[in-house]
């Protein structure tokens, strides 16, 4: 498979997600890995980092913070 490039020949990305809501960024010319998603955000490494900074404010595993959810409520 080619890699994926965007006019100025970097490799485009996405921004992906899996099912504790943790972000990554995946090469978009590779095929995501078991249980991640892409979240719909593609371009530079940067933009898909830069979009990974407004968006994962709590980097708790989502599974912790429903844990500690319901112990504290």
């Amino acid at each position: 498979m080619s890699e994926q490039t965007d006019n100025t020949g970097e490799t485009r990305y996405h921004a992906v997600v899996n099912d504790e809501e943790q972000y990554s960024i995946w090469p978009a010319h590779r095929e995501l890995p078991a249980g991640w998603h892409e979240t719909g955000v593609s371009g530079s490494k940067e933009d898909c980092l830069d979009h990974i900074e407004r968006v994962w404010t709590d980097m708790r595993p989502k599974s912790l913070r429903e844990r500690m959810a319901a112990h504290n409520g």
